[in-house]
């Protein structure tokens, strides 16, 4: 039977070959994937690179969506990355807020549709009740509009089980949860993989943290805390 406990502090542990980036505008320090990557386009516009692939310079923030909306609305976004990126030639979009946190859904929906080929989850009521009450499940999740009942039904699985006290709530309905995974009326998912359900938890513990940090990630590690619009520096 599996040790929920032993399960969220192998994924708390931190690796110490991880360097660290440093927020530009509050100065705080954290891995790649606590942090969120801006990238500068040959044009010059600035645009999220939640997955640090975009070829030169980088500039990194540890802002929720309403401190970023804050300091690009009154030039503190666009001075600290005039300095990260050592040049004045540069466009910052009024929605970069607003495109980071679409990046970051797209992220996390890529991911469960890629375990889902892969064979690391399955959905279904019945199928996910049985799986949870014999320990085979590593993170569940329910769709926004899962009824209280069905919710409860899964979580009760999960818990005789050995996982933890109740599933994870997803940020979107059914609607989107089915169309991301490719199958039809996904209300309840479980992830049968330890590896995946790490991945499928840290993309939604990301995007969470930038749009909805003052919700806890229920039936999971609590999402890293992003800094707030009173954590941005005053005096660069």
């Amino acid at each position: 039977m599996r040790n929920p406990r032993n399960d969220h502090l192998a994924l708390a542990e931190p690796d110490p070959h991880v360097a660290e980036r440093t927020c530009i505008l509050t100065r705080r320090k954290g891995s790649k994937d606590e942090l969120i990557r801006l990238a500068r386009a040959p044009d010059g516009e600035v645009a999220p690179d939640v997955r640090a692939r975009a070829p030169g310079r980088g500039a990194w923030i540890g802002v929720a969506r309403s401190a970023l909306d804050e300091a690009n609305a009154k030039g503190k976004l666009k001075a600290a990355l005039q300095r990260a990126f050592k040049t004045s030639e540069l466009q910052v979009p009024s929605d970069l807020g607003e495109r980071t946190e679409h990046a970051l859904r797209k992220t996390a929906l890529d991911r469960l549709g890629m375990e889902a080929r892969a064979g690391n989850l399955i959905n279904g009521a019945d199928k996910v009740e049985a799986a949870a009450r014999a320990g085979k499940v590593h993170l569940l999740l329910h769709a926004l509009d899962a009824s209280v009942d069905g919710r409860r039904r899964m979580d009760q699985g999960w818990r005789v089980g050995g996982g933890d006290a109740q599933g994870m709530i997803f940020p979107e309905s059914r609607t989107i949860l089915s169309m991301a995974l490719g199958r039809e009326n996904v209300v309840h998912v479980a992830l049968t993989d330890p590896a995946a359900a790490s991945r499928v938890r840290h993309a939604l513990a990301r995007w969470r943290a930038f749009t909805d940090p003052g919700e806890g990630l229920e039936g999971g590690a609590p999402a890293p805390r992003p800094g707030s619009a009173d954590d941005i520096l005053t005096k660069e």
